[in-house]
């Protein structure tokens, strides 16, 4: 058997029909494959690439690391220089009430961290979410998932978890002296980019303030720049009392995330002691390819450029069969007539050289989230594409 033979028949498979391209190289804002083909990567590796492939900072800070150690011991229990290095410089660029940073694997294990935080703060447990939402594949995190196709298979699933429309106000009514959390995403991804009404948003963390529930957002996709700030919510001027990161966290490397204040995380230190825990959450060589990541983001100024490239891309992007563009930053949905026709334009594009995808919940948009270094030049030549392709 050939390689994507092997991939087909010994490696799990998530769909019937993956794209299988068998990718050998990546670099800047391109995708290599075996047979010599490059492509324009839209994607990011799904909003993880935020500083593009292969940034030499990165891989100079892997490399530098996989000298010094490996994994040492389970988490919290050795003072290790990347995890303390990379929790310091995320808090400086953090509201002080986000100071004290608990990593894990991945974004998913963040959201679990952040469920079981909520409950052991507030002592409650009832758990607000959003339809359409999207926070990970584990079964708390698919139990607070906003969309019953994907949930109904592995029920049983968690109780005592409400779910309601991103924007309404019905949620705000809703908290009451038996929710322990509310857990949105700052700007709705799989749902095909929605943004939150600030005025919603705003009643959302009055009434947590009243009633003491925790208002958590899910940063895992909208982080690190994507939406043209470092982080989503100084957008709104609502902070939240639990952050999750993940994806661009690491630089290309597996990392999550949830923040809080010191206060809230010593509630895991007793009663019952390790009351979360994990071997491999916040492995040093991650940390310190995390770590370089964010500097480079920062040193590079990528943010700043965010505002006019979506602009870029929104005025090119103009077609008879485009029924929308919803943007925030450089997370762009383009919104087509049908889940097929987008389908069609993907492969369209694939076969033309540029890597572009769809949203979970939104199956009828094409998903356009690229490295923030993607250039003018590269924007044009996606949209071209696009555009040919439908």
């Amino acid at each position: 058997m050939n390689t994507r033979d092997i991939f087909r028949q010994h490696v799990a498979q998530t769909s019937a029909s993956p794209l299988a391209l068998h990718i050998v190289r990546a670099e800047g804002n391109y995708l290599y494959d075996a047979e010599g083909k490059t492509y324009l990567d839209l994607i990011g590796g799904i909003s993880v690439c935020n500083i593009g492939h292969k940034h030499p900072d990165v891989v100079a800070a892997i490399n530098k690391q996989a000298q010094d150690y490996l994994h040492i011991m389970v988490y919290g229990e050795l003072v290790q220089t990347p995890q303390t290095e990379y929790a310091d410089l995320l808090v400086k660029h953090l509201p002080s009430g986000l100071d004290c940073v608990y990593f894990t694997n991945s974004g998913t294990e963040a959201t679990e961290g952040a469920l079981k935080l909520a409950r052991r703060v507030t002592g409650k447990t009832d758990i607000i979410s959003c339809n359409r939402s999207y926070h990970g594949s584990t079964l708390g995190a698919l139990s607070i998932m906003g969309d019953e196709y994907w949930r109904n298979a592995y029920r049983p699933l968690m109780p005592g978890v409400w779910h309601y429309d991103y924007n309404d106000n019905n949620i705000a009514e809703a908290i009451n002296e038996r929710t322990a959390c509310v857990i949105i995403e700052t700007v709705q991804a799989e749902a095909g980019v929605i943004e939150p009404d600030i005025t919603w948003l705003k009643a959302l963390r009055k009434k947590c303030d009243e009633t003491g529930a925790m208002l958590i957002f899910d940063e895992i996709q909208c982080g690190f720049g994507r939406t043209g700030k470092l982080w989503g919510f100084e957008h709104y001027d609502v902070v939240p009392d639990i952050l999750l990161l993940g994806k661009a966290l690491g630089g290309g490397m597996p990392l999550g995330a949830f923040i809080s204040s010191y206060n809230n995380m010593q509630q895991f230190t007793d009663n019952p002691v390790l009351g979360h825990i994990t071997t491999f959450g916040g492995h040093p060589v991650c940390c310190a390819a995390g770590q370089a990541g964010m500097k480079a983001l920062l040193s590079e100024r990528l943010t700043e450029g965010v505002a006019a490239k979506e602009a870029l891309f929104r005025q090119q992007l103009r077609h008879p069969e485009i029924k929308a563009v919803r943007s925030k930053g450089l997370l762009i949905a383009i919104e087509l007539e049908s889940a097929e026709k987008a389908l069609q334009v993907v492969q369209r594009c694939v076969e033309k050289g540029v890597f572009t995808d769809w949203f979970l919940f939104a199956p009828q948009c094409l998903r356009i989230a690229p490295p923030l270094t993607i250039a003018p030049d590269e924007i044009l030549q996606a949209c071209e594409v696009i555009i040919s392709s439908l």
